[in-house]
């Protein structure tokens, strides 16, 4: 497959070949391992280039990965998840009374499914509200393939900056937040040994949090609704309290994954797949928008079908690099879908809206999702 600007990867489709390869020891994450980026030969302003290279967790293996993970990991405990629940129904609940204000089509993932996570992931991490919407911005145009190259340069240097003064600031006024946690880690290691954290790997653990922590949950919020307006016969299931409002989750993850195609790993020796082989120091993009619709894994794949039994899919990972705020993103999706359909059951997609793609081989979703509130029946 071959992305902007020439950059030629192996695009993993099958569900069953890419849950095996993202568990294979084979495969890697260190960008040194891909003999483009080895050797220079990316272009110059290449789109995703922060993407693949920025120091944290998504771009490290073995000893250093388990180093990073566990760093973030206590921030999301089953137990600290659920202590989160009330805060998140009440975010909910404000947010649904301001849209109940807007008269006529509006914008739901505007005002509803955007700023649902990113207050969540803004708290965690401590940032300013008056700080969160450039950074969604930013984050915006990093995760794009549509992005000239001076503007994902642009984007990389102001977000990796706009990050870098929010730890200043913690520094200089510590909060009960995640950053200042690492923060915390960073400066307790030993000066004499490898510091737990190095100051890139602080920034780039940040970025981790913020992209992951909302953009992803932007848009399986956004396509849950989307799908279930489309499919009203889906909807009644849950609002008859035949399904739950995790089925409509797990089946959107796998029919209309908030991640299309995840950038990169790398073949560490030859591996064979099928009847290809995947030579040393090539790239592999995990496409799990494609695996969700593996027809040969899941039987009727393009069906929108909240009854499907087992509901599996890859869309948050698999193996070491499994999403860590998996549990937070279903939370905040159930939460949100929940009381959004409970407290306007009329909602339907405004006719005569086009709700254009976003133009990015890693997020997966519209940039609009105009509706209109009806009358229920």
């Amino acid at each position: 497959m071959e992305l902007p600007g020439g950059v030629v990867v192996w695009a993993i489709t099958h569900h069953d070949t890419l849950q095996t390869l993202l568990a294979d020891p084979r495969v890697g994450k260190n960008p040194r391992l891909w003999t483009t980026f080895r050797e220079g030969r990316l272009p110059e302003g290449w789109p995703l280039t922060n993407f693949v290279s920025v120091p944290g967790m998504v771009t490290a293996d073995g000893d250093d990965h388990r180093r990073l993970r566990g760093l973030v990991s206590q921030a999301f405990t089953p137990r600290r998840i659920a202590a989160l629940a009330p805060a998140i129904e009440a975010r909910t609940i404000a947010l649904l009374d301001r849209v109940a204000e807007l008269e006529g089509e509006f914008d739901l993932r505007e005002h509803f499914a955007y700023p649902l996570p990113m207050q969540v992931i803004g708290e965690l991490l401590g940032l300013a509200l008056e700080q969160q919407d450039r950074l969604h911005e930013l984050s915006d145009t990093l995760v794009s393939s549509s992005a000239t190259p001076a503007a994902a340069v642009a984007a990389q240097r102001d977000l990796n900056a706009l990050l870098a003064s929010v730890v200043a600031a913690k520094r200089a006024a510590p909060g009960d937040d995640l950053t200042t946690d690492l923060i915390a880690a960073r400066e307790a290691g030993p000066s004499t040994d490898r510091q737990q954290l190095s100051e890139a790997e602080l920034v780039g653990t940040l970025l981790l949090m913020l992209v992951a922590g909302h953009e992803t949950t932007l848009n399986l919020i956004t396509n849950a609704v989307r799908a279930l307006l489309a499919h009203p016969d889906q909807l009644q299931l849950v609002l008859d309290g035949a399904q739950p409002w995790s089925a409509v989750v797990e089946e959107t993850l796998r029919y209309d994954s908030p991640v299309g195609q995840f950038p990169l790993r790398y073949a560490v020796e030859d591996i064979e797949v099928g009847d290809v082989v995947i030579r040393r120091g090539e790239a592999l993009l995990a496409s799990y928008a494609a695996a969700g619709r593996d027809a040969g894994h899941h039987p009727d794949a393009d069906r929108f079908d909240l009854t499907r039994q087992p509901a599996r899919h890859l869309s948050l990972g698999h193996g070491p690099h499994f999403c860590l705020g998996s549990g937070l993103a279903r939370l905040e999706a159930e939460t949100a879908l929940r009381h959004l359909f409970g407290r306007f059951p009329g909602l339907a997609l405004a006719e005569g809206r086009t709700n254009e793609p976003i133009a990015s081989f890693v997020s997966n979703s519209v940039r609009t999702l105009w509706v209109t509130v009806r009358p229920a029946g």
